[in-house]
C-alpha cells in the first residue's frame, strides 16, 4: 500500500512538472515567435507612416512637428537597446540631459520589437491632439496579434515593457521647455521695414518666436553654428539687397516648368490657405521633416534593413531635424528679416504673388536647406554618397515621384526649392546649406554614424 502511494505520489509530481515545464515552454515559443513576426521592420514603417499622417491632420509647425517625431523614435531605439546583442548604441549620456532608465521593468516573456512599437505609440499619442485618429494603427496592430495567436502575456508583458521606456522618454521631454514656452510671449511686429511681419493670403502670426529656448539633443546649443548674417537691407535699386530681391522677383516671374516643379515637390507647407473669391479654405500638406522621414523610410525599405536598423535610421533623422529646426529658428527671430513678397509688393510690383505660399515666420536662413541638408548629411553617412532613390513620399498629396543620385541631390534640391517658390533670397539658402552641414556634421561625430548600417 505504502508503495502504491509513493508511485502515485511519484507520478503526480512527474505530471505537475511535466505541465509547469511544457507551460515555460510554450511561453518561450510565444516569445520566440513573436519576436520573429515581429522582426518585420514594415511594423514600425507603418507607426511611423502613421504618425505622419496624424501630425498632418493635426496641423503641427515644422518645428513642432520635429520634437513629435523625435521623442517617439528615441523611445522606441532605447527599448531596443535593451534586447539582447541587439547591434544599437545606448544613447543615455548622449543626447542633453537622458539617463539611463532604473530600475528596469520586468523583461520576463517580453517580445522588445513589439515593445518599441508600444513605446513608440505610447509616446507619439502623448504629443499629438487627434489621440482616437491616432489609435488606428494601435487597434490594427492589436487585432493582427490576436489572428496571429501571440499569448497573452508576450503581448501584455511587451507593452508594459515599452510603456515604460514611453514613460522614461516623456519624462525627458517634459524638461526640454517645451511647456514653459506656450506662455512666452508672443512676436511683437516692428514699424521696422526691414523686420518680418505676417504676409498674406491669412496675415498669420509669427510662428515659435522662442523655438531656440528649446533643449537640443546633440548640438551644445541653439547658437553654436550662428550663420552668416543676411545682406544689409537697403532699398536703393543699385544695393546688394534689393539684386538679391529682383533675383526672387525673376526666378517666379521667368521660371521653367522644371523650376515650378522643383519649388511644388519642396513646398511642404502643412497649412496653405486657398482664396476663390472672397472664400477661403485650407490644405494640409506634409511638414519638411515629415518629408524627410519619409525619405528614411524609403532608404530603409531599400537597403533591406532589418526591425533595429529601420528605428536606428529614423532616429537619427529625427535627431538632426530637431536640432536644425532650433538653430534655424534661432537666426531667423535674431534677423528677423523681411520676407521677399513684402519687399517686392512695397517696391517692385504690387501685384506679384510668390509661386508659394510664404511662411509665417522670419526669412534668414531657409529652415528647408537647414533641415534638408542636415538629413541629407545624416542619410549619407548611414548609407553612402551614391544611393539611388525613387522619393513617393509626395505623392499622397498629389505629387508626381522623383528620382534622386544621391541623398545631397535632394537636399540641394530643396534648398533651391526656396527661390524657385519666391520665398527666399538666396543668402538664406546658400547660409541654410552651410548651417545644415555644420548641424549633420557634428550628430554624425558625436553620435558615430558612419557606417552604422
Amino acid at each position: 500500500m505504502k508503495k502504491l502511494w509513493l508511485f502515485t505520489m511519484a507520478i503526480s509530481l512527474f505530471t505537475v512538472f511535466y505541465l509547469t515545464t511544457c507551460k515555460s515552454e510554450s511561453a518561450k515559443l510565444s516569445v520566440a515567435a513573436c519576436e520573429t513576426q515581429m522582426s518585420k521592420p514594415s511594423y514600425f514603417h507603418k507607426a511611423l507612416d502613421h504618425l505622419t499622417d496624424v501630425i498632418v491632420h493635426d496641423i503641427f509647425s515644422p518645428p513642432v512637428a520635429s520634437r513629435v517625431y523625435v521623442y517617439p523614435c528615441v523611445a522606441a531605439h532605447q527599448t531596443l537597446v535593451q534586447k539582447p546583442n541587439n547591434k544599437l548604441q545606448d544613447l543615455s549620456g548622449k543626447l542633453s540631459e537622458l539617463k539611463a532608465l532604473s530600475p528596469q521593468p520586468d523583461t520576463s516573456d517580453v517580445s522588445y520589437n513589439l515593445a518599441s512599437i508600444y513605446a513608440f505609440l505610447k509616446t507619439g499619442k502623448a504629443l499629438i491632439f487627434s489621440e482616437d485618429k491616432f489609435n488606428t494603427y494601435a487597434n490594427e496592430l492589436q487585432a493582427e496579434l490576436d489572428s496571429l495567436g501571440f499569448s497573452k502575456r508576450v503581448v501584455s508583458q511587451s507593452k508594459a515593457f515599452g510603456e515604460a521606456y514611453a514613460d522614461y522618454i516623456l519624462a525627458w521631454a517634459n524638461t526640454d521647455n517645451y511647456k514653459e514656452s506656450r506662455s512666452f510671449p508672443k512676436y511683437s511686429l516692428s514699424e521696422d521695414k526691414k523686420e518680418w511681419k505676417p504676409t498674406p493670403p491669412g496675415y498669420m502670426e509669427g510662428i515659435e518666436p522662442h523655438w531656440r529656448e528649446i533643449r537640443t539633443m546633440v548640438i551644445d546649443s541653439a547658437e553654436q553654428f550662428k550663420p552668416e548674417p543676411p545682406t544689409k537691407f537697403d532699398l536703393n535699386k543699385s544695393s546688394q539687397f534689393m539684386k538679391e530681391t529682383m533675383e526672387v522677383y525673376e526666378a517666379v516671374k521667368d521660371g521653367s516648368e522644371e523650376d515650378r516643379m522643383i519649388a511644388s515637390f519642396w513646398d511642404c507647407n502643412p497649412f496653405v490657405i486657398n482664396q476663390t473669391g472672397h472664400i477661403m479654405y485650407a490644405s494640409k500638406k506634409i511638414t519638411p521633416g515629415g518629408h524627410w522621414m519619409g525619405i528614411a523610410n524609403i532608404a530603409s525599405k531599400k537597403s533591406n534593413d532589418d526591425f533595429e536598423q529601420s528605428v536606428a535610421t529614423a532616429t537619427y533623422v529625427a535627431i538632426g531635424l530637431f536640432d536644425a529646426f532650433i538653430s534655424c529658428w534661432d537666426e531667423k527671430y535674431r534677423s528677423n528679416l523681411v520676407r521677399p513678397e513684402t519687399v517686392i509688393n512695397e517696391n517692385i510690383d504690387e501685384d506679384w504673388i510668390p509661386l508659394l505660399q510664404t511662411p509665417p515666420f522670419p526669412e534668414h536662413t531657409s529652415g528647408h536647406s537647414v533641415i534638408s541638408t542636415a538629413s541629407a548629411s545624416i542619410l549619407t553617412a548611414l548609407y553612402g554618397d551614391n544611393f539611388n532613390y525613387t522619393d513617393d513620399v509626395e505623392v499622397k498629396y498629389g505629387l508626381p515621384m522623383r528620382n534622386y543620385r544621391s541623398f545631397k541631390e535632394a537636399s540641394g534640391e530643396a534648398a533651391i526649392s526656396r527661390l524657385y517658390g519666391g520665398i527666399h533670397y538666396m543668402p538664406a539658402i546658400t547660409e541654410g546649406v552651410k548651417q545644415g552641414e555644420q548641424v549633420g556634421a557634428m550628430i554624425i561625430k558625436k553620435l558615430n554614424l558612419k557606417n552604422v548600417n
